[in-house]
């Protein structure tokens, strides 16, 4: 079940634009590749500009003028159609391109002319910055003689100059392969270990017999040694390990090296510091994600940015945001909220696990005996409503609670009570673009029994959660779950349609078994009443083995009812046999984590990586540490503490996958607002930030065109343009949320 799109839709013809033919030239040279006349010697035929373009012949180059104040790279642009491509066939394209003045962004892409307008391949570089000359390969997933070949100069606020030659593409070629520079041989957590928790590295040898390592200090002193112990060849990666155990060596300190085979790691500190950073910077994310309010730069320097979707030009807005058509004739105010993830779309599904997530790192740090609840208080997070009395974290989520609440169809409407599945614009837009400069239609989507689920679980879980700050506000959240979860009852199978991915994810799920269950424990957590008890008791998902390999998620819920039956204090009847499941499951992932080379309670079947397998790693970690809370046994905090050594380096890409963490760190995730990597006037994503991580899937055209064949922990790059192994999501950064928040406490 994936949780974003399938394809990329892009194209000028898919926002209607009107393209036109280049004058043409003397006839062309003889056809030798795939492209006609890329070089463009004595003419321009075949290849057409949208009609905003002019273009000619300049010094044997195809130059075209770019207007300015377009908003999409594709409102202006040059290409060539009826391109041909065989399915499974290696292609290279290649292109000599610049641009005047220098710095401006291309988007050359390789896709279909016709609708659905699919991407096959797609890369942005920035002209006479990057350089002039690219060159790339890529294996073609469809057989078509309508492929497109278009380089997509649009989104810039002044003229500009595009000038290309040796356009070319050519079938045949062997793919190229990919080496990712992983640095040193020893794997190491980059940002810290726990003076009085475990420290595990991994060596990547050809050595088949233990090996010495020496722990050194920030001088250079060897202050602990010892042996490795011999692994054989991981799974997960392919290659052949060892593994080494340092935490015998208790005493804090910053900069630490750990030296085996010949080999350095990459520095990293003894100490809980970092942890207390991350709790905060990881729940910061979600003010930059904000939808409907502008972002002062005064409390994120550098993130300052105009308020997106409140009705300004070019935003169509979302406080008056119509059905699709046919779905229903009333309009809602759908304001606020977080933009869920790399794009400008809110989305009930994933608003909801992701709510309940920070939710429940507040709810846990309250009643867990290791818990620090004032450590997201009030004041914590930098947020314009801190010094209101309210913890800093309930006000971030208020802001997501309020949307939710908004997206319930209204009384006297056919549907009342029940949820709309999604709001996001109509079509595809391209990167990079500012959420206030989004020009696209925004639609409501139809209801789903999921989404309404998802708006009766985490209203009632607010409910109780706010009532000491905002009894109003309690009140009303009460309300709107007793009504969705009505509704839900009466339309218990409304699915979000699988093809409902345009402008948007799908988040499409057939089976609300689970998010019944978790609503109606939320709701029992929250009234006491006997209904829902029973509704939890007779659910097939109270006893089910849901503790999976691959965790929870937005489509897998029924642990977020089971996680907070066994935490959450009530008299519900065989209360401890739900908790015994939890340590149960914990079971497991202590002993997939303790079977893992790298130390990860992660192993998906058949050793296919997930999308935004870095969250499913931690929510995994999520179960152990719940294991803790219940049982205090040092085995689960031990495991649930290690978890994070995967996510912060100790993997075998030698990456932390968290922003402005660790030496070598993910920084160019897939958005349309961090998108440093392609205009340099905008900001990376903020210190904290969770890359999606592995996918062995790569469903995106750059992943493809670089990691195919890539073996579990490979398949990922951090390139913007990797939306399948690169994006940030709001639930993802939950988890990150929660597990260092309880690592912090532990620290």
């Amino acid at each position: 079940m994936k949780r974003r799109r399938t394809v990329l839709l892009t194209l000028t013809a898919l926002l209607g634009a009107v393209l036109t033919a280049v004058p043409a030239g003397p006839a062309a040279a003889d056809e030798v590749e795939q492209l006609k006349n890329g070089t463009f010697d004595t003419t321009t035929d075949p290849w057409w500009t949208t009609t905003n373009v002019s273009a000619g012949l300049s010094g044997g180059q195809l130059c075209a003028d770019v207007p300015g104040g377009t908003t999409n790279r594709w409102d202006a642009a040059v290409g060539q159609n009826d391109v041909t491509l065989v399915k499974g066939e290696s292609y290279k394209f290649g292109f000599k391109a610049s641009g005047s003045p220098a710095g401006h962004v291309v988007r050359a892409i390789v896709g279909l002319q016709v609708s659905p307008y699919d991407t096959y391949f797609e890369v942005s570089p920035q002209l006479s910055v990057s350089g002039d000359t690219y060159s790339y390969t890529f294996t073609s997933p469809v057989d078509t003689t309508q492929a497109q070949v278009a380089f997509q100069a649009g989104g810039s606020a002044d003229a500009w100059r595009l000038c290309m030659d040796d356009v070319s593409l050519l079938g045949g070629v062997p793919p190229e392969v990919y080496h990712p520079d992983t640095g040193p041989r020893v794997r190491v957590n980059q940002v810290a270990y726990l003076p009085a928790g475990p420290k595990n590295a991994t060596l990547v040898t050809d050595a088949v017999t233990k090996l010495p390592w020496r722990l050194k200090n920030a001088g250079g002193t060897t202050v602990a040694h010892g042996w490795t112990v011999p692994r054989g060849t991981d799974v997960s990666s392919g290659q052949n390990v060892q593994s080494i155990d340092f935490g015998g060596y208790r005493k804090a300190g910053k900069g630490f090296t750990l030296v085996a085979d010949g080999e350095t790691s990459r520095p990293f500190d003894i100490g809980g510091s970092a942890y207390e950073r991350l709790r905060l910077d990881s729940v910061k994310y979600y003010y930059t994600q904000r939808s409907g309010i502008a972002i002062r730069d005064d409390l994120r320097p550098g993130y300052g940015r105009p308020a997106g979707h409140v009705g300004v030009a070019p935003n169509q807005g979302d406080a008056k945001v119509p059905c699709q058509p046919g779905v229903c004739d009333y309009t809602l105010d759908v304001t606020g909220g977080w933009y869920d993830a790399g794009d400008h779309g809110k989305y009930v599904v994933n608003g909801g696990i992701a709510t309940w997530e920070l939710l429940s790192t507040y709810e846990r740090e309250r009643l867990a005996r290791t818990g620090e609840s004032e450590r997201l208080g009030d004041g914590t997070l930098a947020i314009p409503e801190s010094g209101n009395k309210v913890p800093d974290i309930l006000d971030e989520a208020r802001w997501e609670l309020d949307f939710l609440l908004k997206m319930q169809v209204p009384d006297g409407q056919p549907l009342a009570g029940m949820a709309h599945h999604k709001i996001h614009d109509a079509q595809w837009t391209g990167l990079p673009l500012l959420p206030g400069d989004d020009p696209q239609k925004r639609e409501l989507h139809p209801p789903s029994t999921q989404a309404t689920l998802n708006l009766a679980a985490t209203a009632a879980q607010a409910a109780r959660l706010y009532r000491p700050y905002d009894r109003a506000f309690a009140a009303k959240a009460l309300t709107a779950a007793r009504k969705a979860w009505s509704a839900a009852l009466a339309h218990p199978a409304m699915y979000a349609s699988p093809s409902d991915g345009t402008g948007g994810g799908a988040y499409d799920d057939t089976n609300a078994t689970d998010e019944f269950y978790w609503a109606a424990a939320e709701l029992y957590l929250t009234t006491g009443e006997k209904q829902f008890a029973d509704y939890v008791l007779n659910s097939p998902e109270n006893t089910a083995d849901i503790f999976g390999p691959n965790g929870f998620d937005w489509g897998r819920t029924a642990a977020a009812g089971r996680l907070d039956l066994a935490t959450v204090p009530s008299k519900l009847p065989g209360r401890d046999k739900i908790r015994r499941s939890v340590v149960q499951g914990a079971d497991r992932y202590l002993a997939t984590l303790t079977a893992q080379p790298y130390g990860m309670p992660y192993a998906p079947d058949n050793n296919l990586y997930d999308w935004g397998s870095s969250h499913q790693v931690l929510n995994n970690g999520v179960v152990l540490a719940t294991a803790y809370d219940i049982t205090g046994a040092s085995k689960y905090r031990d495991g649930a503490v290690q978890t994070m050594d995967y996510i912060l380096g100790r993997n075998a890409l030698n990456i932390s996958y968290v922003t402005g963490y660790g030496e070598v760190n993910s920084h160019n995730q897939h958005s349309r607002w961090y998108a440093h990597e392609l205009d340099p006037n905008l900001p990376n994503p903020p210190s904290g930030t969770l890359a999606g991580g592995a996918n062995s899937s790569i469903q995106d055209p750059y992943a493809q065109s670089k990691l195919q064949g890539c073996v579990g922990q490979f398949c990922y790059i951090d390139d913007i343009q990797s939306w399948s192994t690169n994006e940030t999501a709001i639930n993802w950064n939950a988890a990150l949320a929660r597990m260092s928040s309880f690592v912090a406490d532990q620290g």
